[in-house]
């Protein structure tokens, strides 16, 4: 039978989802959280990769367990894992249901506070800067969905099969105080570190280093972006996923 597993997780102690050799990761921990439980490892199908110290408020995964049985799996697993990853739900689907593959959108929300707070380390990135133009921001967010070539917004374009992504939706908003940011993206597939990326070319535009038609420009291929740093993991969180037979709703964080 599969299942898929709805979960979330505080990712400053992980070197991202997937599993990898000689360091910790969400993946890892959860399959040898469930190990313990099955006896024998099962494995977890995740819907995408999220890089070191990112968050997730919903992430979606799926496993396989053949045989049946009698307990409370969401509860079990949980009092197996640590305080920041938490399994929501455990939903039995049919047929041959694929967590990435089947995956319609997925929604990433990047969190910027620009004065020092001790309670929001970790949790959102902090940038000092002073009289960002956030006007300028959210006129170049809403370009994002005008385009669908991304290979000036990800690391290593050259090699990838393909660039494109279609972004249905971004923006940006703020509170009154322009102190705390958030920007919002939605798509069908993201490039690696395209968000973080992003993020970072959109404050090049409200520090005024690019202008917003530069910021256009990259998008379009006209002109040849600069090589940039992308924005601090730990404001970025993988907030929602959508399936044409599933769209569940966000814990809030």
């Amino acid at each position: 039978m599969r299942y898929f597993i709805h979960l979330a997780y505080n990712g400053l102690n992980y070197r991202g989802w997937q599993r990898q050799a000689g360091v910790t990761t969400i993946q890892e921990v959860l399959e040898e959280s469930l190990k313990t439980i099955f006896k024998r490892r099962i494995c977890l199908i995740g819907c995408g990769r999220t890089d070191a110290m990112v968050h997730a408020n919903q992430y979606i995964a799926h496993i396989d367990i053949a045989e049946p049985f009698d307990f409370d799996l969401k509860y079990r697993w949980n009092r197996a894992l640590p305080p920041d990853i938490s399994i929501f739900d455990v939903i039995p689907v049919e047929g041959r249901a694929h967590a990435q593959r089947d995956a319609l959108w997925r929604t990433y929300d990047y969190h910027i506070h620009t004065y020092k707070n001790p309670f929001l380390a970790g949790y959102s990135s902090y940038y000092p800067i002073a009289n960002l133009n956030l006007d300028a921001m959210k006129q170049a967010a809403t370009l994002l969905t005008q385009y669908t070539d991304y290979s000036a917004f990800c690391k290593s374009p050259q090699k990838n099969d393909s660039n494109i992504c279609n972004v249905v939706s971004a923006f940006i908003v703020a509170d009154k105080d322009k102190e705390r940011i958030r920007f919002q993206i939605t798509a069908n597939r993201f490039l690696k570190a395209m968000v973080r990326i992003t993020v970072r070319r959109l404050l090049d535009v409200g520090e005024g280093r690019i202008s917003v038609s530069d910021f256009e420009s990259y998008l379009a291929g006209t002109q040849k972006a600069p090589e940039v740093f992308p924005a601090y993991p730990q404001g970025l969180y993988l907030s929602k996923v959508v399936y044409p037979f599933l769209e569940l709703p966000t814990r809030e964080r």
